[in-house]
């Protein structure tokens, strides 16, 4: 499994990402959607290099031209609800691709302890195809693992996965690591967090993406 991390690059996506991380931009909701939204057409173009292209021949006013083109069949599959404007962001870039959507949510016990649920999954055929999946935040790693088991067992296995996360923590890479070791999958982080809470919310990471992005929630 590979692991590309972009903000060791010196890019305008570390901004996208400092505005998220930064409590005196985060009240801004529109801001912090559309944020999400902008670092999810950097990581579609970065994503769109590894992809294969062919030489096709467009008519121009004037003559014909040959560029290249990817032939790839693309499913973006987001994680509810945070997710919703980052995967905006791919659409944006990749405009003809299929979409699917997974519902996956942390079910807490009484003690405190927490499993993640796979609620709700709703996917056309992934066989043969690229999916991009794509979550803002990477912190246990169990909603990406089971959201990626859930949508394959849904519609086929894909040729290639790419999983899309703003920010993962070190924990999360290592248990997607673990879970998906012989998958053809590759995994792009805007960045990458040492700790978890002990509620496994990532530090320093950015809060509740959801919340910020739409409202707290009961």
């Amino acid at each position: 499994m590979e692991v590309n991390i972009l903000d060791r690059q010196a890019t305008v996506l570390n901004r996208f990402i400092a505005e998220l991380r930064d409590v005196r931009v985060q009240g801004d909701r529109m801001r912090f959607r559309r944020n999400l939204e902008r670092v999810g057409e950097v990581m579609a173009y970065e994503i769109s290099k590894t992809l294969a292209y062919v030489p096709r021949t467009v008519e121009t006013p004037l003559g014909e031209a040959t560029v290249s083109l990817s032939d790839d069949e693309i499913v973006i599959a987001t994680i509810l609800r945070a997710g919703i404007p980052y995967h905006q962001g791919f659409l944006n870039y990749f405009d003809g691709a299929s979409s699917a959507f997974v519902s996956a949510f942390r079910k807490y016990s009484k003690d405190g302890t927490f499993r993640v649920k796979v609620e709700y999954v709703s996917s056309g055929d992934l066989a043969g195809k690229t999916m991009i999946l794509v979550d803002p935040m990477l912190a246990t790693g169990a909603s990406t693992v089971l959201t990626y088991k859930a949508l394959i067992e849904r519609g086929g296995m894909p040729a290639h996965t790419h999983i899309a996360s703003i920010i993962a923590s070190e924990e999360g890479l290592a248990h997607v690591r673990e879970r998906l070791p012989d998958r053809d999958v590759t995994v792009w982080c805007g960045a990458v967090d040492e700790e978890l809470t002990v509620k496994s919310y990532i530090i320093p990471g950015l809060g509740d993406a959801g919340d910020l992005a739409y409202g707290d929630k009961l």
